[in-house]
C-alpha cells in the first residue's frame, strides 16, 4: 500500500480497480472508497491525479512493513518511535510533537518521505489501522502539536455546498468503518437508518451551533426524546459523540479506544445505525429496531 503514495490515478485503478464511490474531504483530496469487503476496506486520497494519503483498516490488506492486528510490542521493538517528527518542505521547517497519548494510541513512523500514522487498539494491544501520508497532507491535517518556521500549508476553505457534501461523505465513511470493526469482532453488520441519521445530524448541528458538547440538548432533550421526535421506533438505543477530529477514520478509531463508546460500537443487540456530521461535530445513533 505504501508504494502507491505519489502514484497517479491510473496506477491506482490498475492495482485496485474502480472505487465503489468517490468522497470529498476537507483537505483538498478526494477519497476513493473501496468498501466491497470489510476485510479489504480501504480509502485512498487522490489530489491533482496523485495519491497523497491512504487509510487502510481491512485486515487482509498489505500494509507492510506493518500488519493489521500486529501486537504493539512487536511494532515498538522493530521500529524507532520518536516523540518528534521533523520535516522540511518547500524551504519551510515543521516539527510535530507527540504527547504520551499520541505515542500510545497513534504513534507515527517515517519511511523515507512517507509518514505512517499507526492507530493502536489499546483494549487488544494490536494495530487497528494504518494511515500513509505525504508531507504536504500531513502538514494540512496537523494530527499532532505543530511548531513551524516559514509558511503553514492550509487546507482549502470549502463552499457551503461542498462542506455539506464533505459531511455526508464522512457520515458514510463512519458507517462503513463501524461495520468493518463489527465484522472484525464477528458481530452482525448494521443497516443504515435514514430517520436515525437525521436525528444524529440534528444533534451534531445543535452541538456546533450552541458550542455545547453533550448527550442532552438544552433545546431538543436526551437521545430518547430526540429519536421519538424523528419518528424512530426502537427497542434499545445508544449514542456516540465526538468533536474536532481530523476526519471520519480518526473519529471511529477514537471511539474504539474509549470504553463506553467502544461498547456502543460493538454492541451485539443493535441492528441499525444513523450518523450525522456537522462541521467538526460527529454523532452516531445506534438502535435495535422493534420487531414488527
Amino acid at each position: 500500500m505504501a508504494l502507491l503514495i505519489g502514484k497517479n490515478e491510473d496506477e491506482l485503478e490498475k492495482n485496485l480497480g474502480t472505487p465503489v464511490r468517490i468522497d470529498e474531504s476537507m483537505y483538498g483530496y478526494q477519497w476513493f472508497i473501496y468498501n466491497q469487503n470489510p476485510k479489504s476496506y480501504l480509502q485512498v486520497g487522490v489530489e491533482n491525479n496523485r495519491i497523497v494519503t491512504i487509510f487502510a483498516i481491512g485486515q487482509n490488506l498489505d500494509v507492510a512493513p506493518f500488519e493489521i492486528g500486529q501486537p504493539v510490542e512487536e511494532i515498538f521493538n522493530t521500529h524507532y518511535i520518536d516523540t518528534n517528527i521533523n520535516l522540511e518542505y518547500n524551504g519551510n521547517s515543521y516539527r510535530f510533537e507527540l504527547n504520551d497519548t499520541d505515542l500510545n494510541l497513534r504513534p507515527m513512523v517515517q519511511l523515507g518521505d512517507i509518514f505512517v500514522q499507526l492507530y493502536i487498539d489499546k483494549f487488544t494491544g494490536n494495530l487497528s489501522s494504518v494511515r500513509f501520508l505525504d508531507a504536504s497532507t500531513l502538514i494540512k491535517q496537523r494530527p499532532y502539536e505543530l511548531v513551524y518556521n516559514g509558511v503553514l500549508i492550509q487546507a482549502p476553505d470549502p463552499s457551503e455546498e461542498m462542506q455539506r457534501a464533505i459531511e455526508e461523505d464522512t457520515e458514510q465513511e463512519i458507517f462503513d468503518i463501524t461495520n468493518v470493526l463489527r465484522d472484525r469482532n464477528k458481530l452482525n453488520v448494521l443497516q443504515w437508518d435514514e430517520n436515525t441519521a437525521r436525528a444524529a445530524f440534528q444533534h451534531s448541528k445543535d452541538m456546533s451551533e450552541n458550542n455545547d458538547f453533550s448527550h442532552t440538548s438544552k433545546k431538543f432533550g436526551d437521545l430518547d426524546k430526540r429519536l421519538k421526535t424523528a419518528d424512530v421506533v426502537y427497542q434499545a438505543a445508544g449514542e456516540n459523540i465526538a468533536a474536532n477530529y481530523t476526519d471520519g477514520p480518526a473519529v471511529v478509531e477514537g471511539w474504539l479506544n474509549s470504553k463506553g463508546h467502544r461498547e456502543a460500537l460493538l454492541n451485539e443487540e443493535y441492528s441499525h445505525l444513523g450518523v450525522g456530521v456537522y462541521q467538526k461535530y460527529y454523532t452516531q445513533n445506534f438502535i435495535q429496531k422493534t420487531e414488527q
